[in-house]
């Protein structure tokens, strides 16, 4: 299946978005750590960190790097639905939670508009599975 060059620069967006998005806000952090003790925190940041460098790959290969847009996409959706939506209606959200969920939110709009969900479908779900064993 053939994605239209339009889309393949709406996914280079999309890719410059997050790398940028995670450049400004958490390789600050990576770079220049405020505590040096390990933590929930710090492999966050670094998953995250990780997340904006391979997105930088997306600029170069925008569908071989899809399963990183929908990897953000599932991660942000798991987060919204078993974290921030039962702690709105027990407690109500901090004001950790309420930017995460703005974040997460931005992703959940997002990345389902710029995905080819044809070629996902087609690569990712119809396609002959790659063996466990050559021979």
């Amino acid at each position: 299946m053939q994605v239209s060059e339009f889309r393949l620069h709406v996914l280079r967006g999309m890719y410059i978005f997050i790398a940028v998005g995670l450049g400004l806000v958490i390789w600050p952090e990576i770079l220049l750590p405020a505590d040096t003790q390990a933590n929930a925190h710090t492999v966050v940041s670094s998953l995250l960190g990780a997340l904006g460098l391979l997105c930088l790959l997306g600029l170069r290969y925008p569908l071989k790097m899809l399963p990183l847009l929908i990897f953000e996409l599932v991660w942000k959706l798991i987060w919204v639905l078993a974290f921030a939506l039962p702690m709105s209606l027990d407690t109500g959200l901090d004001a950790y939670a309420k930017d995460t969920l703005f974040a997460c939110a931005i992703g959940i709009m997002l990345v389902p508009l710029v995905m080819p969900w044809g070629y996902v479908m087609n690569t990712f779900l119809k396609a002959k599975a790659e063996p466990w064993r050559r021979g």
